[in-house]
């Protein structure tokens, strides 16, 4: 998925099978790259946001492949860890922010939320007494039913100290159903599946967080800024994804 994500974005970090799955999505749904930008826009908005509300570490679960507008570029004096455990993003990380402010990337996977808040590297790295800015964009639908998704959420709240914060933008079923059917059945035949959600169900992720405003919307509607304004001819549910962020009482 991180290359396929990578392909979108127009980065150079994928393989001809990558470009051949995601040029099958774009048959039917042109506007993906524009969605995949929509959803690095809203990371942007969301880190600065935080770090503009005293947020001074962030745990970034699934990030993909270094692009700009990395969260460490955002918010530079942050501490920042970065999970995710495909070995390609590993190794790219590893080697691209190596001496980039003060970062770490560790191997972990989101549906083991246990094992990631114990590991030794993300505990020396931040203080979970201290508010923490938890990063799930464009991960969560990744997640199938059968893995508990409201449960790792849950469990990633609890560790949190109050003030803290959770950034989720997730693909949804309530997108164009042309576009959904046949991506659900590209990232299918990647090994990759896709599991898209309803409104009520995203916004049931946040659970225990109290919802910024504007709330749970489609991401060109989180607070948009001209910088990175996307034109969306259809409308923002071209966006093919619902964002928002909620801090933790």
């Amino acid at each position: 998925m991180a290359r396929l994500y990578d392909y979108l974005l127009g980065g150079k970090d994928h393989f001809p099978a990558d470009r051949a799955a995601a040029e099958r999505i774009l048959e039917v749904a042109p506007e993906l790259r524009a969605a995949a930008r929509a959803n690095r826009a809203f990371l942007g908005r969301a880190v600065r946001l935080l770090s503009e509300s005293g947020v001074e570490q962030f745990l970034d679960i699934g990030p993909g492949l270094p692009a700009p507008g990395n969260v460490h570029e955002v918010a530079p004096a942050a501490r920042v860890v970065y999970v995710d455990r495909d070995p390609v993003v590993l190794v790219h990380a590893r080697a691209l922010l190596a001496g980039q402010g003060d970062t770490t990337v560790v191997a972990g996977d989101l549906r083991e939320p246990e094992a990631l808040l114990k590991d030794p590297e993300v505990l020396a790295a931040l203080d979970f007494d201290r508010p923490v800015g938890v990063l799930l964009t464009a991960v969560m639908h990744y997640v199938q039913d059968t893995d508990e998704p409201e449960e790792i959420v849950a469990t990633l709240r609890d560790a949190l100290a109050p003030g803290s914060y959770l950034v989720l933008s997730h693909g949804t079923s309530e997108a164009r159903a042309a576009v959904v059917e046949r991506a659900t059945e590209v990232y299918r035949s990647a090994d990759t599946p896709l599991t898209l959600r309803g409104r009520e169900r995203i916004a049931g992720l946040f659970r225990g967080f109290e919802l910024v405003e504007p709330g749970l919307v489609w991401l060109p509607e989180w607070r948009p800024e001209q910088a990175d304004l996307i034109d969306f001819g259809d409308g923002p549910q071209s966006s093919l994804a619902l964002g928002g962020v909620g801090r933790k009482g």
